[in-house]
């Protein structure tokens, strides 16, 4: 198999590499968007520096690294909310490597290890411009609630059961 899905430390090497991609995929299509530039180096860093992932960490969080032929490609994370609801959080699978399968694998792996830690739904937030993120969660049984949060950034809300 090409891909394989294992539990990483949150402050490893490869999850802070992952991280850092991811976010600055993320910021500078909102700023691309919202105003016509890339994120700004130095806010870029306080916002890593900031987000370090710990919440991902045991017991009550799992972060996953996804591999392709053995190389570092993509990330999702779990952290239980409460005993019986997770969130999906930092699903990535890097450029070069999508539209091979890797974010549905990622996912389905997040659903198994919010299963382990006692979850029976899982939710998630996401925003508007992120539109092929949109599609996998639907594709994979995801239906847009209502939010959940007021996370500044979050405009659309998703929620699968896990039985």
């Amino acid at each position: 198999m090409m891909w394989t899905i294992a539990p990483e430390p949150f402050d490893s090497p490869v999850a802070a590499a992952l991280w850092r991609a991811y976010y600055t995929e993320v910021s500078d299509r909102y700023y691309l968007l919202h105003e016509g530039r890339r994120t700004d180096p130095a806010e870029l860093e306080r916002e890593i520096a900031a987000r370090t992932g710990s919440e991902l960490a045991p017991p009550d969080g799992r972060l996953l690294i996804a591999r392709h032929e053995g190389t570092a490609a993509g990330s999702a994370g779990v952290r239980l909310l409460d005993p019986t609801t997770a969130e999906l959080k930092r699903v990535f699978v890097r450029e070069e490597l999508r539209g091979r399968g890797g974010a549905p694998r990622l996912v389905t792996a997040a659903e198994d290890a919010a299963r382990d830690l006692g979850a029976k739904a899982m939710i998630l937030d996401t925003r508007h411009d992120l539109v092929e993120a949109r599609a996998l969660y639907a594709r994979l049984g995801y239906e847009e609630t209502d939010p959940h949060n007021d996370d500044r950034y979050a405009e659309h809300w998703f929620r699968k059961n896990l039985n």
